[in-house]
């Protein structure tokens, strides 16, 4: 999709960013057979989806305006003929 900023706001970057870090914690856990630290990190991926969603509702995040909505014109759909 060239053009499209899809993702690239602080609130995606900082909800992938603490999932990750959950993800390879519960990894580490998971291997060394720590079934506590395992859903520990796990809670923290789910808490990086908390955080971006909170994150997006305080305007962080991706607008709904999209330039391709824009282009095509207020009452007409894209490609229609006049």
């Amino acid at each position: 999709m060239a053009g499209s900023s899809h993702g690239h706001t602080p609130a995606a970057w900082t909800g992938v960013i603490i999932a990750f870090i959950g993800f390879c914690a519960a990894g580490a856990f998971m291997v060394a057979a720590q079934p506590v630290g395992f859903w520990a990190g796990m809670g923290v991926v789910l808490l990086g989806g908390v955080v971006g969603a909170i994150m997006r509702m305080m305007g962080l995040g991706q607008k709904n305006e999209h330039p391709v909505h824009q282009i095509a014109g207020q009452g007409e759909p894209a490609g229609a003929k006049s």
